[in-house]
């Protein structure tokens, strides 16, 4: 890889993760698949290289570490979402109530119930 090519190939990697880390940031995972394939691309370039030329990758490499944080912490709230919708669909499909002896009972609305509230 000649100078030049190493050079760009590096200055799109830099762009295309600050890019990643933008779409993170705000949530756009769409976005960041979209990058992901160029991302395998250039990165693949980069492992033809020579020992001398890899000294200069550290600063993609703090970058690259720091959006897989952020992506880490994306699917994190990502499943933690889906935890919460499931929990609120067995909410909306059953009541748990507790006898007197502490013993748990469901009871499954479906949604021909009406619960009537009265004063």
């Amino acid at each position: 890889m000649t100078d030049n090519e190493f050079t760009a190939v590096i200055s799109e990697l830099d762009d295309l993760l600050d890019a990643e880390k933008k779409a993170l940031l705000e949530g756009d995972l769409e976005k960041v698949g979209r990058l992901l394939e160029r991302k395998e691309v250039l990165i693949e370039q980069l492992s033809v290289l020579e020992a001398a030329e890899v000294a200069q990758l550290e600063n993609l490499n703090t970058k690259v570490k720091r959006n897989q944080v952020l992506l880490d912490h994306a699917l994190q709230g990502i499943r933690s979402v889906a935890q919460r919708l499931a929990a609120l669909r067995q909410v909306r499909n059953s009541l748990d109530t507790y006898d007197e002896s502490g013993k748990r009972q469901t009871i499954d609305m479906n949604s021909e119930s009406v619960v009537e509230k009265r004063a």
